[in-house]
């Protein structure tokens, strides 16, 4: 397999390799800076539904697989952690250790759609998806299906960036087992870093939005 030079040049368009990382790194934060307006948008509407109907909202979510969340919680923190440490592996040249901690840092991504593929299973079981066979008895009926479809539109376009982040972690598995990368030119690794970390925030907002809501007092 190739090895990665001893002195990598920059692009072209950049001076040194520490001006490509930092635009690199200021690219990925203007990125997810309009991610978050994006993501912003929906949990705004979010925020009304539960102001307006805030009986309906707790029904619906004491519907939620409170287990399969918190366990997913748990999956993402943990990769959150393996992928923070691949960049620190990438760092120090740690070619194994790097390639080893982005495959964990994948399978746990994996496992996190896995479960809440089953999650969408049960849902669908139980007649909870707006639009295709949602059938609810109760008095609020309507906001339990409102409640339904933005979290089905959340969690569908949350699973979307972490599958897409399972991409770009696979392929810079495959790159590091190539020796792409050393101590002097680490960027894609951190980058994908940021984006992974990312896509972990997010969860952790929508975690005790979906299923801790309902879930406490009388």
């Amino acid at each position: 397999m190739p090895e990665a030079p001893a002195n990598p040049m920059p692009e072209p368009q950049y001076a040194t390799m520490e001006q490509q990382a930092d635009t690199a790194a200021f690219g990925m934060w203007v990125f997810l800076a309009t991610e978050i307006l994006f993501f912003g948008g929906m949990l705004l509407a979010y925020t009304w539904l539960r102001a307006s109907y805030p009986e309906g909202v707790a029904e619906a979510g004491r519907h939620t697989r409170i287990v399969i969340g918190s366990v997913n919680t748990l999956v993402l923190l943990t990769s959150s952690f393996t992928m923070a440490w691949a960049v620190h592996a990438a760092e120090h040249e740690q070619r194994r250790a790097l390639v080893r901690l982005l495959a964990v840092t994948a399978l746990l991504g994996l496992l996190f759609l896995g479960l809440k593929g089953y999650e969408y299973h049960t849902e669908w079981t139980e007649h909870l998806v707006p639009g295709l066979n949602f059938h609810e008895e109760s008095a609020h009926a309507q906001a339990i299906e409102l409640f339904y479809f933005l979290y089905f539109l959340l969690t569908g376009i949350h699973g979307i960036h972490v599958t897409i982040g399972i991409g770009l972690i696979v392929v810079m598995a495959v790159r590091a087992r190539r020796g792409a990368f050393s101590s002097r030119y680490y960027t894609p690794v951190e980058v994908t870093g940021l984006y992974w970390h990312f896509v972990d925030i997010v969860w952790i907002f929508l975690y005790p939005l979906i299923y801790l809501v309902g879930r406490s007092g009388p």
